[in-house]
């Protein structure tokens, strides 16, 4: 038996909405929101020693590296951003949008891809985040460094996405200080030898290129999460400019960051690197990116919340999790992540990172799939409470056409892939590039667009952005 949350829930402190399509009456929130929280979700460590890929792995001079990572961002970033339209328009978490193209059953495979990318970017965090924290007190190992960034994890996730949105703002900030601060300090104390060494590669010039792109394309499932609780009429324009610009503004200057410190010690772990160069400011800067991705690493689980919460309804129609749920899911996922993230500390987490690059490529065909459905398929006309009928209303179980493509798109990057478990033929051929996700994006979408135009279920009329009240919450 279920039971509606009582009536004294601290529905103003704690979040208790989870899946379910947001109430208009409760929308609020406007661009300037969605870019302090998207300029703070990149202000990570992680970012930097992606970064750091770019000068150590490929050797290439910082300003050529500088270049790559500018062009992959905000190309991938169009991508990633145009997701961000859905969530006032539907108001339904970005994964579960998917059973409009996939059907109620079908996007349950999306959403179990995606749930695990969120987990993988959770526990490397996790990682990340202790080492820079041990590099500052080498008294305080590593997995106490995790168990706290574990735990200040949890406490800002119970509270849900208002004070998530509003700590990760604040270390948009904080950080965003420090990464400028760092850039100049380190570009004027004796880092010149280390950014003009190196020599231009295509190679490496395009392989940091596809790294840009596919790190704004890893957003891509969580857009909607943040922008859902936008009013209905808020314009598609503020929703993408202020994800857009947030996210690939952040990835930028801290990749770059990451990029001149490979450059300038390029013999150092980035993190490590970053506060030896710095002297008496890294103490500072290294703690901040401490505690800041203890912080913001919250979004993630939030995000494989409400993952977990829609496979769950996937299967047990009727049920809508309220306050109750979203915090019992929101601990065990803490416990898993923590565990992996302990046992993951050496070598596992390296393969466990490659795991996750593999994940990302099978999300490109999801998302070019779910963006021509929207922009040229349907034209932002959902039956949002279709989503949720036992029988998946007018999108069925299973829709074998998107599947069927989705397919298509995996197996077509599968030549031009380049990770360190496997590499394609054809990326071989052309020096290890990776374009495979360009081809996903290309070759899903426009196949799709012409299959899809098909389809009967395809809704032609205008349709009403979501306007009804959410079911009521059970735990």
């Amino acid at each position: 038996m279920t039971l509606p949350d009582p009536p004294n829930a601290p529905a103003r402190v704690l979040e208790r909405h989870t899946i379910g399509p947001i109430p208009l009456a409760e929308r609020h929130g406007s661009g300037k929101g969605l870019f302090g929280i998207w300029l703070g979700v990149n202000m990570l460590p992680l970012t930097v020693v992606t970064g750091a890929i770019a000068t150590v792995v490929f050797a290439l001079p910082f300003w050529w590296a500088f270049v790559a990572i500018v062009l992959g961002n905000v190309v991938g970033g169009i991508f990633m951003a145009l997701h961000a339209v859905q969530g006032p328009q539907l108001g339904v978490p970005q994964m579960l949008q998917a059973r409009g193209q996939f059907g109620a059953r079908g996007a349950a495979l999306i959403v179990v891809i995606a749930l695990v990318m969120f987990l993988g970017f959770f526990i490397s965090n996790l990682v990340v985040g202790a080492q820079a924290l041990h590099h500052v007190v080498p008294g305080l190992s590593v997995t106490a460094g995790i168990c706290i960034a574990a735990s200040i994890s949890l406490v800002i996730s119970i509270f849900g996405l208002r004070l998530i949105r509003a700590i990760v703002s604040l270390w948009a900030v904080v950080i965003g200080a420090l990464v400028v601060m760092s850039l100049i300090w380190i570009g004027t104390n004796g880092a010149a030898d280390g950014v003009l060494s190196g020599e231009f590669n295509a190679v490496g010039f395009f392989s940091v290129m596809a790294i840009g792109a596919v790190w704004q394309k890893a957003y891509a499932p969580y857009v909607s999460d943040y922008s859902r609780y936008l009013p209905a009429g808020f314009g598609a324009r503020g929703a993408f400019w202020g994800t857009y610009g947030g996210s690939v503004l952040s990835t930028i200057f801290v990749m770059s960051l990451g990029a001149l410190v490979g450059a300038a010690a390029p013999g150092s772990e980035p993190m490590a690197g970053l506060g030896n160069l710095l002297g008496g400011l890294g103490t500072v800067v290294l703690l901040a990116f401490a505690v800041a991705s203890a912080s913001t690493n919250a979004g993630n689980i939030y995000c494989a919340m409400l993952n977990t919460l829609t496979i769950g309804e996937t299967f047990r129609k009727g049920w809508l999790p309220g306050l109750r749920g979203r915090i019992v899911t929101t601990v065990a996922l803490h416990a898993v992540g923590l565990v992996v993230a302990i046992a993951g500390q050496g070598d596992f987490l390296v393969n466990f990172k490659n795991f996750i690059l593999l994940l990302l490529y099978v999300l490109v065909p999801w998302s070019a799939i779910n963006l021509v459905d929207y922009f040229l398929v349907r034209r932002g006309h959902y039956d949002v409470e279709a989503f949720f009928a036992a029988d998946g209303g007018r999108y069925g179980y299973w829709n074998w056409t998107a599947l069927g493509v989705y397919a298509l798109g995996v197996a077509v990057q599968v030549p031009f892939a380049v990770t360190e478990l496997y590499t394609g033929p054809i990326a071989r051929a052309i020096g290890g590039v990776d374009l495979a996700w360009m081809f996903g994006l290309v070759v899903s979408g426009g196949v799709y667009y012409l299959l899809a135009r098909r389809r009967p279920d395809v809704i032609t009329e205008p349709a009403q952005t979501q306007a009804v009240e959410e079911p009521a919450p059970v735990r």
